[in-house]
C-alpha cells in the first residue's frame, strides 16, 4: 500500500524523515535527524513507511515506542522536547510518529561513539552542523544574535556620521550620542556591539565588504578582462547600500519612448526591486562568515546580488513562494535600525516588493520575474534585465542615474499609498522612498486634485478627497 496523501499526513520534506524499522543498534541512523529538527524549526520522524512512501508497519510498535524515547533521552544532549503518537491505518498497519520540536537550548548533540556532533536540516537532509552553523547554534542556545554581541572595539574610536545623516534625513531629528545605546549599538561600557561596529564610518568588521562588477556578456568567463566597471566598497553599511546603488546606476541603462501627451519609461531594472535586494542581502547575511562579502554582480541580460548565509530555517528559498515566507531575522538589531532609518519594514515583506516592482514595468512578462535561489551557505536575487532582448519602438538610451520623469499616473499612486499609509508624511520622505527628487514629488503633488494638505509645517497633515480643487494646496 502507498500512501497518497502522505503530505497531509506527515507535511512537507523539510519537515519529516521516514524510517521503514526501528533501527535500534544503529540510532544515529535516525537521531542524526532529532538533533537536526530540534537545531533547526522542529519536524516529524515516521517509523514504518519505506523512502518511497510504503506503509509497511512495525511488528511491536509499543515496544518500539519505548526504546525511541529511551534512545532519545540517552543520546541526544541536551534532551530535546518530544512525543511519541500512534497511527493506524485502513488495513491496521500502525506507525509510531515522534513529534520532534524546535529547541531553545541549542546546540541539541548526539552522543555516540565517544563524540558529540550536531545535525541541521539542510532542504530534505540531516547534515553534519559545520563550523559556522555550530557557533550560530550557540549564539540562538544563549537567546542572542551575533549582531547584539559586544565587540572589543570602544565608541569612541569611531564616527557614526553617515548614520546621523540617514536618521536626520529621514526623521527630521538629530540623532543623540544616548540613541547609540538605545538602538543597541553601543553598551553601557562604551563598548560597540557588532551591530555598532558595522553602521561605524570606518567599519571595523572587516568581512563587512561590497563587491560591485559589471561583466562582459552573460557570464564571468572572461575573467577580471571583460569586466567593463568593477569597485570594492567598505565602511559604514550605509555607505555600502549608497555605493551600491550609485554602481548600478551608473552601469544601467534608461529606455524611454515618446506617447501622445508624455513618455513612457522603460528601466534595465528597476530601482525598488534592486534596493530591497541589497537591503536585504546587508541587514540578513551571514556576518560569521568569514572570507566572503555581499555581491553585486550585473551581466548583459540579468543582475545577481548574492550575500553570505542560506535560508535561517534550512530550507531552499527555490522549493518555496517566496510571497508567502515567513520573516526570520537573522540580525535583529541590525534590522531594527534599518527600519527606523526608513531602509525596511518590520512586516518583512522584502520578497513581495522585489517581484511587484517588475510587475508594473511595461516590458514585463513571466519570464522576466525575479527569482530566488539559496543553497546551505548562500542565497542570491537574481534580477533579469527588462530592456534585453525585447524589440524596442525606436527607443531612447539615457545613463539611468540621469533624473527622469516618472510617469504620472504611476507616480501618483504610489504618492497616494505612502499618504494613506501616513498622512503626516513630508515630501522629502516621499522622494526617498520614491527614489525621485523631492522636487518632482511637490509637482506631481500639486498636479493631483484629489490631495490637499491641511495646517503647516510638521503639525498639518495630508487628506485625499474625490475631487476639490477649491481647497489650497499646502507645500510642506
Amino acid at each position: 500500500m502507498v500512501i497518497m496523501n502522505i503530505k497531509d499526513l506527515i507535511g512537507e520534506a523539510t519537515e519529516y524523515d521516514k524510517k521503514l524499522a526501528l533501527e535500534e543498534k544503529k540510532p544515529k541512523s535516525w537521531c542524526k535527524s532529532v538533533s537536526a529538527f530540534a537545531n533547526t524549526f522542529g519536524g516529524i520522524l515516521i517509523f514504518g513507511i519505506s523512502d518511497d512512501g510504503q506503509v509497511v508497519g512495525l511488528g511491536d510498535p509499543e515496544g518500539d515506542a519505548e526504546k525511541i524515547s529511551e534512545i532519545v533521552k540517552t543520546r541526544l544532549d541536551p534532551i530535546p522536547e518530544f512525543n511519541l503518537r500512534f497511527h493506524k491505518t485502513g488495513d491496521g498497519k500502525v506507525l509510531v510518529i515522534l513529534d520532534v520540536h524546535k529547541g531553545d537550548e541549542t546546540p541539541y548533540y548526539y552522543s555516540g561513539d565517544g563524540v558529540l556532533e550536531a545535525y541541521v536540516r539542510v532542504g530534505n537532509e540531516s547534515v553534519k552542523a559545520a563550523a559556522v552553523e555550530l557557533k550560530r547554534l550557540v549564539l540562538r542556545g544563549k537567546n542572542t544574535s551575533y549582531d547584539s554581541q559586544n565587540s572589543t572595539y570602544k565608541v569612541d574610536d569611531y564616527a557614526f556620521s553617515k548614520l546621523r545623516e540617514r536618521y536626520k534625513k529621514w526623521t527630521g531629528n538629530s540623532f543623540d550620542d544616548k540613541d547609540l545605546i538605545s538602538f543597541g549599538l553601543v553598551n553601557e561600557q562604551g563598548e560597540l556591539t557588532n551591530a555598532g561596529a558595522l553602521l561605524a564610518d570606518e567599519s571595523p568588521v572587516l568581512c563587512s565588504r561590497l563587491f560591485c562588477t559589471r561583466w562582459n556578456g552573460l557570464n564571468k568567463s572572461g575573467g577580471t578582462v571583460d569586466a567593463l566597471d568593477d569597485a570594492e566598497y567598505s565602511g559604514s553599511v550605509i555607505s555600502l547600500i549608497e555605493n551600491g546603488e550609485a554602481f548600478i546606476k551608473r552601469n544601467c541603462k534608461m529606455k524611454w519612448r515618446k506617447t501622445a501627451n508624455s513618455r513612457e519609461e522603460m528601466p534595465e531594472y528597476v530601482g525598488r526591486s534592486y534596493h530591497e535586494a541589497l537591503i536585504n542581502a546587508l541587514a540578513h547575511r551571514d556576518y560569521l562568515v568569514n572570507g566572503s562579502e555581499v555581491h553585486i554582480d550585473i551581466y548583459d541580460d540579468r543582475m545577481e546580488i548574492y550575500s553570505p548565509g542560506g535560508m535561517p530555517d534550512g530550507s531552499m528559498i527555490q522549493d518555496r513562494d517566496p510571497l508567502t515566507v515567513p520573516s526570520t531575522r537573522r540580525n535583529p538589531v541590525l534590522s531594527d535600525v534599518f527600519n527606523r532609518l526608513g531602509y525596511m519594514e518590520r512586516k518583512g515583506s522584502g520578497f513581495g516588493k522585489i517581484i511587484s516592482g517588475y510587475e508594473f514595468q511595461i516590458n514585463y512578462k513571466e519570464s522576466k520575474r525575479p527569482t530566488f535561489r539559496s543553497d546551505r551557505y548562500q542565497f542570491t536575487v537574481v534580477m533579469p534585465n527588462l530592456n534585453y532582448d525585447v524589440p524596442q519602438d525606436v527607443p531612447q538610451d539615457v545613463p539611468q542615474d540621469v533624473p527622469q520623469d516618472v510617469p504620472q499616473d504611476k507616480l501618483n499612486i504610489q504618492i497616494l499609498d505612502l499618504i494613506r499609509k501616513d498622512s503626516k508624511i513630508s515630501t522629502e520622505k516621499m522622494a526617498i522612498a520614491l527614489d525621485v527628487s523631492s522636487k518632482t514629488v511637490k509637482r506631481h503633488i500639486k498636479e493631483m486634485d484629489n490631495v490637499c494638505y491641511i495646517g503647516r509645517g510638521f503639525s498639518g497633515h495630508w487628506e485625499i478627497i474625490e475631487a476639490n480643487k477649491n481647497l489650497q494646496q499646502g507645500d510642506q
